[in-house]
């Protein structure tokens, strides 16, 4: 068979879900199969690519603007491969008119319909357009969550029998135990406790609250003798001003440190630095970081609702990710309740174990050859 994968997503410096997904999804096919060729398109090439196997060519086919629609649709009608996989929402408008082809499309969230006040107006128009259009026209898709599965069911009126739930991994650099702690505290900005968070800066990750639930619980810390303070990784989405805005209104501008995009290999080592990992986002696909940090020892709380208790299982501390209390409180106990710190470093390291790469390959295999 010969199949064709639109990698055109991790030809940028900055990669965060999707272009994660992408690289590794791609990485472990190519651990996997060495029997099936692969056309590898992309508009342009990318800095770094993962380890692929001989079977796997790189076809760049430059186009400034519309290379989804324009560009690689012209492509696969003219040189069709079997199977045309997409790993991040947007099928070409080309590809239904070739027959023959299987055509599978990675559906992460349907975010903008269920927090539409997240996104600005064009986002949700092009979303709307992009995401429904390709759930429909799609031959199968690939829900990254079961809560993904229902919101295509019931959002975008998929059948379910067109949708297959394959879970993400988790990189093997988050287990290695040995991570330049020193480092970490560098770009944490001092040696502090501090709690942490990872993802795009941005009003659906909920993180006014968040910062609100630091105010209370920073307090409450340091009236005991702990002063932590919050570390926000991620680069600024849309109408992150305000909740940088958030943190001065407080008067805690001085204990939230917004440190920008920070790079892969150094992420473990922030994790396992940290006093705990706080993720109560208001919607999430699938929430690859509560993973990353169980993975590395780190404590989590995050929300109890979307994909993420789905992904956290027993081996988290579920809040309402609208009870900024509740956060605050949970911030406490991770903070203060060592057995409690223990026992879901221990269930996080077992539970971050069940999602590997390779099981998602093998799956997405599954899939594209069904």
């Amino acid at each position: 068979m010969h199949t064709g994968i639109d990698i055109s997503r991790i030809a940028t410096t900055v990669r965060t879900g999707t272009e994660q997904y992408t690289c590794e999804v791609l990485a472990a096919i190519a651990r996997r199969d060495t029997t099936n060729t692969y056309t590898l398109y992309c508009h342009r090439l990318p800095t770094t690519l993962p380890p692929i196997g001989a079977n796997m060519s790189v076809r760049c086919i430059p186009l400034p603007r519309l290379w989804t629609h324009v560009r690689l649709s012209v492509e696969v009608l003219r040189h069709a491969p079997d199977v045309l996989f997409i790993p991040a929402h947007v099928l070409p408008l080309g590809a239904p008119l070739v027959r023959r082809m299987r055509t599978v499309v990675t559906i992460h969230d349907l975010g903008y319909l269920r927090y539409p006040e997240a996104h600005t107006t064009a986002q949700r128009l092009y979303l709307r357009l992009s995401t429904v259009w390709s759930a429909r026209a799609a031959s199968h898709l690939i829900a990254v969550s079961a809560a993904t599965r229902n919101d295509l069911v019931r959002l975008a009126k998929v059948s379910p029998a067109r949708v297959t739930v394959v879970h993400h991994g988790v990189a093997d650099r988050f287990h290695q135990p040995v991570v330049d702690l020193e480092r970490a505290r560098k770009i944490a900005g001092g040696n502090e406790p501090y709690f942490l968070y990872v993802g795009t800066v941005q009003p659906r990750k909920n993180l006014e609250r968040v910062i609100e639930a630091f105010a209370n619980a920073s307090a409450q810390l340091t009236n005991q003798g702990r002063t932590p303070v919050l570390v926000i990784v991620g680069k600024r989405g849309w109408l992150s001003e305000r909740i940088a805005q958030r943190a001065a209104t407080l008067g805690i501008a001085d204990r939230v440190r917004f440190v920008g995009y920070v790079a892969d290999e150094d992420l473990p080592a922030l994790y396992r630095a940290s006093l705990a990992f706080v993720f109560p986002s208001l919607y999430e696909g699938f929430g690859m970081p509560v993973l990353e940090a169980m993975a590395c020892g780190t404590p989590v709380l995050t929300s109890n609702s979307s994909s993420l208790p789905e992904v956290a299982g027993d081996a988290a501390l579920l809040v309402d990710p609208h009870d900024t209390g509740a956060i605050a409180a949970g911030m406490v106990r991770l903070a203060c309740d060592q057995a409690l710190r223990e026992e879901l470093q221990q269930r996080g390291y077992w539970r971050a174990a069940q999602f590997t790469w390779d099981r998602c390959a093998e799956e997405t295999l599954r899939v594209l050859y069904s």
